[in-house]
């Protein structure tokens, strides 16, 4: 502002002066002045636009020792990873190398052993079919425990069934319905099962049965226990069983033991059929009622390849025959549809020793009607006919139907006779 005034004075007054040429020089900036400016002039400069700057930011100085420590740690992880990576490296290099060195070994013993190539190809065949048969080796069926014991004086075998354990889920609720099946090989003629144990995979059985057969034969008989599952409306599912050569045995002492259950075989004996009944019994009138529903997968026994069959139903008591009941006759059919209803009068008394005995035949106009197979139900049967009869009991009023396996008409006959 002076300066502005005294050129206007200057002017007004007439006076021209050059005074814009001496100033001009001195602020001009000279580069050697500015190259040859002192240490302390520069730091002071580059201190006071780093404050300025730092100031601007606006960053307090715990963030910026933050963000160094951050950067720091980061840049440690990324080395980590680096020396790891190269670890791994290291190790699959080695790892190639031992493999190289047996693939080697290999091939030198078999330079050695010149034409025993072929050999040794063998064993290792042999050595993976071993490896192959590892899983099934290690797939766990359950354990069987059981007592084996001769009576001399009345030449007969006692098989004790005491328990199991260790069994696998067969149904979808993670349980099962276990119960055992025995007899003895090769000639099968007598078949015994234990009572069924609802969804449980450890049932205790303790359970007799008797095989009266002389020691003399005993020798050459194996003595078969298969445990199955349980299934009202399909197939009953063997789940595993213990083979018994009674050649093994000493039978001057009682035998009592865990065994392992091995995969069952598929029974040998020709499959009589399948029926499905209806049991029902209503206490308060005394009334028993049985429906035949139907058959199926029958024996053939015409030379067609057909039959004929009907069902037969006999009330027993005591072994002796009170009433008869039978179905009307399909022809030349092997899966029969009858589902007819029979009823008898049965105090509740007189149920505990009733038997309802089933048999289904093939029709012969000339000759005599053959039986197919039998079932025999009542308190005193056993296996999935005793449970059958257990359900019906447990719930009166309330028909229960149930598929029951057809059995030869020789051993349930044994059976009703055993049960006098």
């Amino acid at each position: 502002m002076f300066l502005r005034s005294v050129d206007t004075l200057d002017t007004m007054t007439g006076n021209n002066r050059p005074a814009a040429s001496a100033p001009t020089s001195k602020t001009t900036p000279d580069p050697f002045i500015n190259t040859a400016a002192t240490p302390e002039h520069v730091v002071d400069q580059s201190g006071h636009r780093f404050m300025s700057d730092h100031h601007h930011i606006h960053m307090p100085s715990w963030g910026i020792a933050a963000l160094v420590i951050v950067c720091g740690f980061l840049g440690l992880s990324c080395a980590f990873c680096v020396w790891k990576k190269c670890l791994k490296k290291k190790d699959k290099e080695k790892e190639k190398e031992k493999k190289n060195d047996k693939e080697k070994g290999k091939a030198c013993n078999t330079e050695m052993n010149g034409k025993n190539t072929e050999p040794i190809k063998d064993e290792g065949d042999k050595k993976t079919g071993l490896s192959d048969a590892k899983p099934e080796e290690l797939e766990k069926l359950g354990r069987l425990h059981f007592s084996l014991d001769y009576n001399f004086p009345e030449n007969s075998l006692v098989v004790g069934i005491l328990q199991a354990d260790q069994l696998p889920a067969m149904d979808v609720g993670g349980s099962s319905d276990p119960y055992v099946k025995l007899f003895l090989l090769p000639d099968k003629k007598k078949k015994f099962e234990t009572k069924v144990h609802r969804k449980t995979l450890e049932p205790d059985f303790n359970e007799t049965f008797t095989f009266k057969i002389p020691y003399t034969e005993l020798g050459g008989k194996t003595l078969v226990m298969t445990v199955y599952d349980f299934d009202r409306f399909s197939k009953h599912d063997a789940i595993g069983a213990v083979r018994v050569p009674m050649s093994s045995l000493d039978f001057s002492h009682s035998l009592q033991e865990w065994r392992d259950l091995q995969k069952a075989e598929k029974e040998e004996s020709e499959s009589l059929g399948d029926i499905c009944l209806s049991l029902r019994y209503v206490p308060t009138a005394g009334k028993l009622t049985v429906v035949v529903l139907e058959a199926k997968n029958l024996k053939k026994m015409d030379v067609g390849g057909l039959s004929d069959p009907y069902v037969k139903i006999h009330l027993m008591q005591n072994g002796k025959r009170m009433k008869k009941k039978k179905t009307t006759t399909k022809k030349h059919t092997l899966n029969p549809y009858f589902n007819e209803s029979f009823s008898f009068e049965v105090t509740f008394e007189q149920l505990e020793k009733v038997q309802l005995a089933v048999t289904v035949l093939d029709y012969d106009k000339i000759g005599k009607n053959d039986a197919i197979g039998k079932v025999l139900l009542g308190g005193n049967s056993t296996g999935t006919e005793l449970c059958h009869w257990s359900d019906m009991l447990a719930n009166p009023r309330r028909p229960i139907a149930q598929w029951h396996a057809l059995k030869p008409e020789e051993e349930v006959n044994a059976l009703m006779s055993n049960k006098k």
